[in-house]
């Protein structure tokens, strides 16, 4: 299978290089020529798999260049062991009657994102001996909160490689910040950004596309990659838990094999939610994608009139891993739903580096109005939700995931719509613990990680243990820079 460039489809990659290389050198991003179907015995097969199984059986149908007992080793390390506080890995929770918590938060940082960078650091490093490449590879992130702890963690002293973290100050949770200053491993650094994900986000993309800079690290030895969901890598193992997901709803009889299921996912950039959008396409039974937003609600807008518009107030809410107005990977979605049309891609994208919008044609807002339907959540309305799953179900969620179900009841008292649904749910509650301890009506908050322990305290639910080992560790990254002087991080590290 090869993968082509969003932006340039004759850019023909193989797996491997498609995952080393991040982002096209055009800035596009890689994407599959075709996207392989499932057979039709396969959810059947994969009903009595373990996670480690299913992920090995979904993913060799995209890495044809990787063996199967290649891919078996990286399932074990990344899901294996004791990297995932619970068996099932992304085990699904039954809610009420007809919807389902898919809690992917059970890793090493308490984040969905876990999911994928526990895996990337295995095909990225496997990646670079596939293709000969003699340099160390840097990646460079841009994180609105989650993916820069989970990247760092995957990527910790891993051979050949360095990793950079770029997070926007004032913009991540306490404990998010906190669990990226002080990160160990001698190939990390971290950084933070005056301004917002935005800014952050690109300024990593100018970087990639600096020439110059390029230049300068193949001289000291080293070239630029990415761990963010522009990088294949990172898409590909998010198809896994929604397939996985529906096998174990029938492995459960909550379902049976072909009964729809309606999916409601959180989403910023746009990564989390697309992963859906590919395991729908693959074959899985998913009816309805909803795109649940916060205030920053330029997808709902979008998903809603086709017209995509970033030009509007930035809010810094609860749910800060979603506070992003450009969301990267609605690209690969267009690039699917204009049949591989690149020219009208870059067309998209030009209009947006310019303007700050577009418009995209009535034929594909169709498409889009067939397969998604969105809403989006306030800061007032997500503490709402997040009391009322306490107290009606016992049930502790963070306010990314308290959006999500938000946005599934306007969906269903919209439509009357009462499909089973999936409620992706990103983020242990822990990682968010003054925004939850307010929701239960807590007014005076313990100070650093001691709320940690008010939060277990209150309502007997045990901190994760990767936070609460936070406690100890000691703060190695403090730098702040403005967007134009990221470029000196790099720099600095790469010496």
């Amino acid at each position: 299978m090869y993968y082509v460039s969003t932006r340039n489809a004759r850019d023909r990659r193989t797996a491997a290089e498609a995952i080393a290389q991040g982002l096209a050198a055009d800035g596009g991003l890689m994407t599959p020529e075709v996207f392989p179907k499932l057979s039709h015995n396969a959810l059947d097969t994969m009903r009595d798999m373990s996670y480690q199984q299913r992920a090995v059986y979904v993913m060799g149908s995209y890495l044809d260049d990787f063996t199967s007992s290649e891919l078996s080793s990286f399932a074990a390390k990344a899901y294996g062991g004791s990297k995932f506080d619970v068996k099932e890995v992304a085990p699904v929770r039954q809610v009420d009657g007809n919807t389902y918590c898919l809690e992917l938060w059970h890793g090493p940082t308490c984040a969905f994102k876990d999911m994928a960078l526990q895996m990337l650091p295995h095909l990225l490093s496997a990646s670079l001996v596939k293709n000969q490449e003699e340099k160390t590879v840097c990646i460079l992130v841009a994180t609105s909160g989650d993916t820069g702890k989970a990247a760092l963690e995957g990527f910790r002293d891993v051979e050949k490689t360095r990793i950079l973290v770029f997070y926007p100050k004032d913009g991540v949770s306490a404990i998010q910040e906190l669990q990226m200053a002080t990160q160990e491993g001698e190939n990390v650094g971290v950084c933070s950004v005056v301004g917002n994900f935005d800014d952050a986000q690109t300024g990593v993309k100018r970087l990639f596309s600096d020439e110059s800079l390029r230049e300068q690290l193949a001289g000291r030895g080293f070239f630029l990659s990415s761990a963010n969901s522009i990088n294949w890598g990172r898409v590909l193992p998010q198809i896994v838990y929604y397939i996985s997901a529906y096998c174990d709803l029938m492995r459960a009889e909550r379902i049976r094999k072909g009964d729809k299921v309606n999916v409601c996912v959180p989403t910023g950039n746009f990564g989390n939610i697309l992963a859906a959008c590919y395991a729908r396409e693959m074959g899985v039974p998913i009816g309805r994608l909803i795109c649940a937003s916060n205030s920053n609600n330029v997808l709902t807008d979008f998903l809603r009139t086709g017209v995509y518009d970033r030009n509007r107030t930035f809010y810094n809410t609860m749910s800060p891993s979603m506070d992003i107005l450009i969301s990267s990977n609605l690209e690969r979605l267009l690039f699917a739903l204009t049949g591989h049309d690149d020219e009208q891609v870059r067309e998209y994208m030009g209009q947006l580096n310019q303007t700050g919008r577009y418009e995209v044609s009535p034929a594909i807002q169709d498409r889009l109005t067939r397969l998604f339907s969105a809403g989006f959540c306030d800061d007032a309305q997500t503490q709402k939700v997040i009391g009322r799953m306490w107290q009606e179900h016992h049930y502790l969620i963070d306010p990314h995931t308290a959006v999500a179900f938000d946005v599934l009841e306007q969906y269903r008292k919209e439509t009357g719509d009462d499909t089973p649904a999936i409620v992706a749910s990103t983020a242990s509650p822990f990682k968010f613990c003054d925004s939850v301890l307010g929701a239960l009506g807590v007014t005076e908050l313990a100070e650093g990680t001691a709320i940690l322990d008010q939060l277990s305290e209150l309502t007997g639910v045990p901190v994760p243990a990767p936070l609460a080992a936070l406690k100890d560790k000691p703060v190695r990254f403090r730098e702040t820079v403005t967007r134009d002087h990221m470029v000196d991080q790099v720099l600095e590290m790469l010496r």
